[in-house]
């Protein structure tokens, strides 16, 4: 379509990654200024004209969460009123998206809500990558496209020389198979899975696992979507190592890193952890244990994609 502008503007949760972007693309980020008055509410400026262009906001809702998402929403709202002609929200991590389902009486599916939220604001499509539940997609009324991370660690471990004769790859729990069968697929690895129980007392602070699979004398690969406390990769680890593995490694698209995870995560028996940049942590970043692998030209590709109304799927096959 003769004359259209695509645009990049980004909040305050992953300036770096959308850098990162904004060079994949040859595309600067708008003036844009995300700034906080006096009594902590936020104010947007944009300091340039988006009338009539396809603006694409880079805004994972990653911690603090909460003042991230109202960055997002506060930022779809001024480009409505600034005249865009499409705004697509880019966020590569979805915060609240494990309250995706009622598990109890009396609690809220945040999920669905934070997606009627970003619908009103006024976007018209979202992007993101690994979604906690894929269910998600379907709280939206608009156009949601889930990237998935297995193809960019499955080229990591390509280019790192893995010795994949001795590795396995083990799912933390039975909900994340899926996840680690495809990306165990894809380096033509064995797959082992971890089951956890509860003790029969009820109890939430230990869970007993036993391994699925054979990792005797392997060196494992632990996959999953989030990394928040460590606790259950923790005891993952172990319980591996218990089972004969000969070391324990783990990836993780959003490395969430709560307060105390990370020092935990250090000092135990896992070797380290590669995780995506969706997330910026600056201490994670500062840290030896935790190797960092981009998403901006992943992200950059799709957006370039959406952009010329061209397949996304077409660019990353689902396997």
């Amino acid at each position: 379509m003769i004359g259209r502008e695509l645009k990049l503007i980004t909040g305050n949760a992953n300036i770096q990654l959308a850098r990162e972007i904004s060079n994949a693309l040859g595309v600067d980020l708008c003036d844009t200024a995300v700034e906080r008055f006096n009594d902590g509410e936020i104010q947007v400026r944009i300091r340039e004209t988006v009338r009539g262009a396809d603006v694409f906001v880079i805004q994972p809702t990653s911690p603090p969460v909460n003042d991230h998402l109202m960055e997002l929403l506060i930022i779809i709202d001024a480009l409505r009123r600034a005249s865009a002609q499409q705004v697509i929200a880019v966020i590569p991590y979805y915060g609240y998206g494990r309250q995706d389902r009622k598990h109890t009486g009396r609690v809220p599916i945040t999920a669905r809500l934070v997606a009627n939220l970003i619908e009103t604001a006024g976007a018209d499509r979202v992007l993101t990558m690994d979604l906690h539940a894929g269910q998600i997609q379907g709280f939206f009324n608009l156009p949601v496209d889930n990237l998935r991370s297995d193809p960019i660690f499955a080229a990591y471990y390509r280019e790192a020389g893995t010795d994949f004769e001795e590795t396995v790859v083990v799912s933390p729990d039975v909900g994340g198979t899926a996840r680690a069968r495809i990306f165990a697929e894809q380096l033509d690895l064995p797959l082992a899975v971890l089951e956890k129980r509860r003790p029969p007392e009820g109890g939430t602070e230990v869970k007993v696992m036993r391994v699925i699979g054979d990792v005797t004398g392997k060196k494992v690969i632990v996959i999953d979507d989030i990394v928040s406390s460590g606790k259950t990769l923790i005891q993952a680890a172990q319980t591996l190592l218990d089972h004969g593995a000969s070391e324990v490694s783990a990836c993780c698209t959003h490395g969430v890193f709560s307060p105390g995870a990370l020092e935990a995560l250090e000092h135990s028996s896992l070797k380290k952890i590669v995780a995506t940049n969706t997330i910026c942590y600056q201490d994670a970043e500062k840290s030896d244990f935790v190797e960092y692998v981009s998403v901006g030209e992943h992200l950059a590709k799709t957006i370039r994609q959406i952009f010329e109304y061209k397949s996304v799927s077409h660019l990353f096959p689902h396997y």
